[in-house]
């Protein structure tokens, strides 16, 4: 269980911001969702939104979207589906946020010089918002965050869960995101990307995770319920 949960107010749950968020972030079909698999599977089933702990090593593979077909994001949280959906899956690289996240950490570099930073601005000269920044300060400002991020997990030596941060929304909402395979496969997917390489450069041997899709067959050969262990939190 999580050492030091961050202590809000009633004012928190009901004020109309978390209302408007949750409508967005389809609480309120994860809720019958929830109903649902109860109904179905019991107690076998995570609720939407839930964190479980994994190994690290575990999450060897990325969630790669099927050409037509939808994405499965962080809506699909604790959605239990049949199909071929889990066999689109890519080892775990180092991608454009691993690459830059070595190279701030390991090697020294400033956040300009890295790849990852270099993509956000250009993407803001064609007049996008990467992760909602409106200009290169903003850019900047995320990445100042990100060092302190790293030095915080690195003296800690653990990731918190989202529900001891000040900025929780719903459980392990804004996690790194991971579906469940047919084969008990660990398919990242989703935001966390940054956070992510962070964890696999300081070598983390656990870490909690956002619940998301699961394939109904890890479901019944036992996958599930082997990853609902209780952590190994210091």
């Amino acid at each position: 269980m999580p050492d030091t949960v961050y202590q809000r107010t009633r004012s928190f749950y009901w004020h109309p911001a978390r209302w408007r968020r949750a409508i967005e972030n389809q609480v309120p079909r994860k809720a019958v969702r929830d109903w649902v698999n109860r109904l179905r599977f019991g107690d076998a089933v995570p609720p939407s939104d839930a964190a479980i702990f994994v190994d690290l090593a575990d999450v060897a593979h990325i969630y790669d979207k099927p050409r037509g077909r939808d994405e499965l994001r962080r809506r699909d949280s604790a959605r239990v589906l049949a199909g071929d959906w889990d066999l689109a899956r890519r080892p775990v690289g180092e991608d454009s946020r691993f690459i830059s996240c070595r190279m701030r950490f390991q090697e020294g570099a400033d956040w300009e010089e890295t790849p990852k930073f270099r993509q956000m601005v250009a993407e803001l000269a064609r007049g996008l918002r990467p992760d909602g920044c409106a200009d290169v300060n903003d850019v900047r400002a995320r990445y100042a965050a990100l060092d302190r991020v790293y030095e915080e997990i690195r003296a800690r030596g653990r990731l918190l869960l989202r529900e001891e941060l000040p900025e929780c929304f719903r459980r392990e909402h804004g996690g790194i995101l991971v579906h469940i395979a047919r084969d008990g496969v660990l398919l990242r997917s989703g935001g966390g990307g940054h956070r992510f390489a962070i964890v696999r450069l300081l070598g983390l041997p656990e870490i909690p995770v956002q619940i998301g899709a699961i394939h109904i067959d890890a479901l019944r050969n036992g996958h599930v319920a082997r990853l609902r262990r209780q952590p190994s939190l210091t």
